[in-house]
């Protein structure tokens, strides 16, 4: 056990990294508060009246990049281009930010991934203050924290579909069940940052429409499902929802529960499932399957029609939110802000487990061996047709199968054999062996080639 005093510092310590990751919570500060030379976004300036445009999000980020003094802490790429032409870009940060994949991958690392959906901004607003916050913190804990933890954040996920405030993209197609077969180029964007820099840990930001009065809290939250995901990333994966995000939460007033569980407003019992499935190709999903914790976050979007019976400051709609929207988005933004309290005090304290977890999860797909899930979650057994008992050692895929699957299978990472007549052969000896069948069996729900299985 460590001594008093140590236990005593590294709690000042994790206060400090976490005043400095939530320093600007809304209301955001007065003009005179805020030194002019510190970037605000446009829903800080507004003080919640409006979300930040595209325009101010690119001038925002580019004053990251030229601040004196935060310059080494950040890298901006662009990583894709939308149907309509927007940039998808990534953030890097560390002290100094990491120049290089390599980087990221030797050390510990974690990816916030931001309103996906283009209808649900309090994300981004979240991301976007977090990365000024780290860029310009002076405090010794954040400087340390950043000196270990390479973070990376895509601001936003979804440009076209912010711009139209509209859930899906350009060509309306849900981008977080586009992980697997990778159509749009905003899930091509994503997963070549996931197969790139192999992030520890992947937190994605998402809101949710209440159903009073079994679904109304500030924030819910949901680890990976998909039976695929190694028990270490799965337990560390819980861990971060149970025991940091939804304290956090709470500790900022804000109710909290498990998403997709409808919950009796009374009792607190469980009413009924209505998401948070296993889907392979859900992000959170993709994430487990690929080795890296995963946690979906979901903050409730408008006060429910009638109020419910509240057990925080929250949980029920307050009049002036009914009546000016502002409150109710520095709320909705405050509840983010409060979740990724948790994420960071998390990835501190845990860090040591994160590493062996993910470390664990990747290198178990060169052994070969255990079964392999089609469907299920965790809390749903995938029935004795949707478990492969004994997966075959590879897939063939002949000329055309080859031709349709081969940019997917690079955007992920898997490797493969060319074979002399324009085909290949995928091992499932690879670090993404779990990932191969969900591609390329006939029987997964959202292969992208049927491929010929060679030998058990």
């Amino acid at each position: 056990m460590a001594p008093l005093g140590s236990l005593r510092s590294r709690g000042l310590a994790l206060g400090a990294l976490a005043a400095a990751l939530t320093a600007g919570i809304s209301p955001a500060p007065s003009a005179d508060a805020t030194p002019t030379r510190v970037p605000r976004t446009g829903f800080e300036s507004s003080h919640g009246a409006r979300w930040t445009s595209e325009p101010e999000e690119t001038a925002f980020l580019a004053a990251l990049s030229r601040a004196a003094g935060a310059a080494p802490r950040v890298r901006i790429d662009r990583i894709g281009t939308t149907a309509q032409g927007r940039p998808l870009r990534l953030v890097r940060l560390g002290a100094p930010a990491p120049r290089r994949p390599a980087a990221v991958r030797r050390g510990n690392s974690v990816l916030l991934v931001c309103s996906q959906h283009g209808d649900e901004p309090s994300g981004r607003e979240a991301c976007l203050t977090t990365v000024r916050n780290l860029a310009y913190a002076k405090d010794p804990a954040t400087l340390r924290f950043l000196a270990r933890t390479s973070v990376l954040v895509i601001p936003t996920a979804n440009p076209d579909g912010r711009a139209a405030d509209t859930r899906g993209n350009a060509d309306g197609t849900d981008i977080n069940r586009d992980h697997l077969a990778l159509t749009t180029p905003e899930a091509r964007a994503t997963a070549a940052v996931i197969r790139d820099y192999r992030p520890d840990t992947i937190y994605d930001l998402h809101e949710y429409t209440p159903k009073a009065p079994y679904y109304v809290k500030d924030l819910l939250s949901l680890w990976p499902r998909n039976p695929n995901t190694a028990d270490p990333v799965h337990r560390e994966s819980t861990a971060l929802s149970q025991d940091f995000v939804t304290p956090a939460a709470r500790a900022a007033g804000f109710s909290t529960g498990v998403y997709g569980i409808w919950t009796d407003p009374v009792t607190g019992a469980p009413v009924k499932q209505v998401a948070g499935d296993g889907q392979e190709r859900i992000l959170r999903n993709t994430a487990g399957v690929k080795g890296s914790l995963g946690l979906l976050v979901e903050t409730r979007v408008d006060p429910p029609a009638a109020p419910t019976r509240a057990d925080t400051r929250s949980a029920a709609p307050t009049d002036t939110e009914q009546a000016d929207p502002a409150p109710s988005r520095r709320r909705r933004v405050d509840s983010q802000l409060a979740g990724l309290k948790g994420l960071f005090a998390f990835l501190e304290q845990h860090r040591g487990r994160i590493e062996a977890a993910t470390a664990a999860a990747r290198s178990a797909g060169l052994a070969d061996h255990g079964p392999i899930y089609l469907g299920g979650a965790d809390n749903e057994p995938p029935t004795a047709d949707r478990v492969l008992t004994r997966p075959p050692r590879a897939y063939r895929l002949d000329a055309a199968q080859f031709a349709r699957a081969e940019a997917v299978l690079a955007a992920h990472g898997v490797h493969w054999l060319r074979d002399g007549d324009g085909g290949a052969t995928v091992p499932l000896r690879q670090s993404l062996r779990a990932l191969v069948p969900l591609l390329l069996d006939a029987r997964a729900d959202s292969h992208v080639a049927a491929g010929t299985p060679v030998g058990p």
